[in-house]
Formats: structure tokens, sequence, C-alpha cells
């Protein structure tokens, strides 16, 4: 007897859709590959004596106002261990710390066993703590010196073309220090010139720890070259100096704006821009945006700090050689300085701005020898003494190393033939 089964009507839309699905399941895992599936086969459970033996860290980073006492307490250092610290701590390295200093503390299970305070890249503070006693040991890492080379042909700015050319902003402000003496970078530049230099940079784990300090470099500025070598100075720990042992640095800076440009020259018959009349401009006007630091443009004293009539916010500086440098329109001073404050050459002594007969933000910048005003960006800027000659062997030795890298250096690069 044969057995008729019946479709049942209601549930063939079902069927169908599930025929479907599984065809486009198929589909899809055809087109990937077949992984492998792992199988469990047992678990075991971790033995407390393992769990024992396992170190656990908390990490802390120093937040302002914050002191060791409490963030010891907060992470429940015994009193009797941070008394032992403090005790051995005889110099106050350790209680010094400072916002972004990193604390480890590691545990055994529910026991202290040493806390690291990392004060930068290269210094480390370890804490043991032994049966009877604390133990504790400064660490500090060597760093690996770098050295990198750069060059550029300016085209518009130097400070433009040094990031253009991937040198670090502190090196190329460095760059325009060490020549800043012989070359005016707000008025001296001009498309075309050329530069290149040799940089070493510190690393510690890969990780640079201080900004590039120049070693070498060569600057062509309208045709004149100009060469800067670092060698050890008296009371610096380095000096710069040109390839035959004179001294770069002079008594005063060519100007006390790093970058800017002259809006207004040295003119004794200007027409006064507000007052529509004729007026000696005895010095030279800086634009730069407002709040832009002003430097002093050599040692010496504060003279006078304060309002002076159509200047505005003043500072005169009194050097050595009856000579007097002015500083016009600020708009804030530096704070720290008073009348007869000493002030060295390079030093923030306040900010742009346009206070008194101003009609945008610049400096108003005179350089005063005697009782005659003369033109800052003309007048002849004493040297500092040269090298001595007892160092002039080692020095040239030095120099002709560095000429024959960068020569070696400049031929693998993209500019190599600019610099023929």
């Amino acid at each position: 007897m044969a057995i008729v089964i019946k479709p049942n009507l209601k549930m063939l839309p079902y069927v169908i859709l599930a025929i479907i699905i599984a065809f486009i399941i198929f589909d899809s895992g055809a087109e990937k590959e077949n992984i492998s599936q792992e199988i469990i086969i047992e678990t075991k459970e971790i033995p407390e004596s393992y769990e024992a033996n396992i170190d656990t860290k908390e990490i802390h980073l120093v937040k302002s106002g914050e002191n060791l006492s409490i963030i010891f307490e907060k992470y429940k250092v015994p009193l009797n261990s941070t008394y032992q610290i403090f005790r051995k701590d005889n110099k106050g390295q350790i209680k010094n710390i400072q916002p972004g200093d990193r604390l480890e503390f590691t545990w055994a299970q529910k026991t202290l066993k040493e806390i690291k305070i990392i004060k930068d890249a290269s210094t480390t503070f370890l804490i043991n703590f032994l049966p009877d006693e604390v133990e504790i040991k400064k660490i500090k890492k060597s760093s690996e010196k770098i050295i990198s080379f750069k060059s550029g042909v300016i085209d518009s700015s130097f400070y433009l073309t040094g990031l253009k050319e991937n040198i670090p902003e502190s090196v190329i402000m460095d760059l325009a220090y060490i020549f800043g003496w012989d070359i005016d970078f707000v008025f001296d530049i001009r498309e075309g010139d050329r530069f290149l230099l040799l940089y070493e940079t510190p690393f510690i784990d890969g990780v640079a720890i201080e900004n590039g300090s120049i070693l070498y470099a060569e600057f062509y500025n309208q045709g004149e070259k100009y060469t800067a070598v670092r060698y050890k100075g008296k009371n610096k720990q380095w000096d710069y100096f040109n390839e035959n042992g004179n001294s770069l640095e002079k008594a005063f800076l060519r100007a006390p704006l790093n970058f800017a440009y002259v809006s207004s020259h040295f003119n004794p018959n200007r027409r006064h821009p507000m007052l529509n009349k004729i007026r000696a401009h005895n010095g030279v006007d800086y634009a730069a945006k407002r709040g832009t630091p002003i430097r002093a443009t050599g040692e010496g004293v504060i003279k006078s700090i304060g309002w002076k009539s159509g200047y505005g916010r003043t500072i005169v500086i009194k050097h050595g050689g009856e000579i007097t440098t002015l500083y016009a329109h600020m708009e804030t001073y530096n704070t720290s300085l008073a009348r007869g404050s000493q002030v060295i050459q390079g030093q923030t002594i306040g900010y742009v701005g346009d206070s008194g007969l101003a009609t945008a933000p610049h400096l108003h910048y005179e350089f005063e020898v005697g009782k005659n005003r003369t033109d800052p960006l003309k007048v002849s800027l004493p040297s500092a003494a040269p090298l001595e000659e007892r160092f002039i062997e080692d020095f040239k030795k030095i120099t002709s190393n560095y000429i024959d890298l960068s020569k070696e250096l400049l031929s693998k690069d993209p500019n190599e033939s600019i610099f023929k």
C-alpha cells in the first residue's frame, strides 16, 4: 500500500526560505579558506603556589600639588617603610618629585617588593624592600648620540625652509641664533641663500631625550659664506667659532626678534604716520605678531622700564662702553624685571604690542652709543675673544673631520648640485 504524503501548503514558504539561506551560507563559505577548529581536550586550574609567584604592578603619574607621603598612603606603602625611605633620602632626590614623574609599585600578593621612581628617560630611583631594611639605588642610563645631516635652499623664509627639510624647530632657532651676530634673519635673508648643518641628538631606548645640538654649519647669505664650529667654551658648555677659531659671538645680537620683517628703517627725516609731520626715526621697526618674545640684544642692566610718552611700554638697557638699547611699543614686560635688574644676551624682556603711538603691533628698537643714535642694522658690533692658541690644533682637527663628514653626506643629498 502506498503512503501518500500531502504537502502542507502553509509550511511551503518556510521550506523555500530555509533552502535559500543554506545555499547562501554554502556559497559564501566556499570562497573562504577553511579554518581548522581547536578542540579543548582538558582544562586545568592554576595551583595557588603559582599565583603566589605572580607579581602585580600599579602605576602612578605625579600630578601638580602631590607629594610622596600622600602617594605612598594612597598605595598603602607601610608607614615604617616610608620612614626608612625618607631617612635614607639624605639629599632629597626622591622626595623632590615633579609633575609627570612616574611611580611603579610592584607587589607579590600583598607584599611590596619594590618601587621605581622614574624621573626621566635617563634617571630612575629603585627602592627595594629587603627583609630587614630598605635599599635605594640610582640608575642612570647612558644615551646614544645620533648625528644628522640636513641642507636647504631658501625660497621665501629660512624658518619655513627648515621645517620643509624636516629640521627640528629647536635646531632651526639655534642656527638662527648662532649666525645671528653676523646675519639679520629678518632683514638680510634672500631667496637662493642656502645652508647645511650637522647636529647630534641623544637617544635612550629609541627616544630623543634632548633637543639636537649643532656641531657644524655653513650658511651662504648674499654670496658670503659663514661657518660655525662647536667647541668647548669657557663659561658655557659649548661656544661657536668660525673655521679660523674666531668667536661668532659678539657683544650684541644683530636683531632683537628671531623672525619678523623690517617695516621702517632708521631715517632722521621720516614723516610720522600718525602725527603726519617730519620726525626723526632714530631706530628700526620690526613688524611681528602681538606677543612675539623680544630679546635683549646684549648683556646689561635695566636703566628704565615703564611708560614713555609716544613709545608706550618701553625698556631701556644700559650696556658697557656707553651703549644703550631701547625697546618700545611693548604689549607686556617680563614680570621678573625691574629697574636695576641684570639681563643677559638673548633673554626675553617683553612681548611685541602696539602701546603708545603705534598703528599696528611692532617693536621699535634703538641703538645709542654715547649721545649718538646709530642705525642698528649697520652699526659695527665688537666680537668676543678668539679661541686660545693652545686649543687651535685640536680645534682644526675637529673642524676638518666635520667638513669631511659634511662633504660625504652632501654627496648623497638632493641639494648637492646647488653647493658646487
